[in-house]
């Protein structure tokens, strides 16, 4: 499983009111660092298919939601769980490191 699209229009519904956890990659086709996290984000969806929602959201084509949460950087990768912001990763972190904060993560929220 890819990852989704998540746009301003589609957040509630995808994001918001998902029975499952989610993790939002927040980035632009311009940041280098967004390129480099893109393909560690694909693997999680595919890896955590099942447990975890994965999707990315263009900054550049969706303003509301990254003001909304008042996102300053990108890529910034936000876990929200029953509809609410409750982790945030800011900046490329290798691979290791980013499962290692879901796995936390999901572990917590059981």
């Amino acid at each position: 499983m890819a990852t989704q699209v998540f746009t301003d229009a589609n957040f509630r519904s995808e994001v918001l009111d998902s029975k499952q956890p989610v993790l939002v990659d927040l980035w632009a086709e311009w940041c280098g660092p967004c390129r480099m996290v893109g393909p560690i984000v694909e693997k999680i969806a595919e890896e955590y298919a099942g447990r975890l929602k994965v999707g990315k959201l263009n900054v550049d084509e969706n303003s509301e939601i990254p003001q909304q949460y008042g996102v300053q950087g990108i890529p910034t990768l936000i876990l929200f769980k029953e509809g609410k912001d409750v982790q945030r990763i800011v900046g490329f972190q290798p691979e290791d490191k980013l499962k290692s904060r879901i796995d936390s993560f999901l572990a917590g929220s059981r």
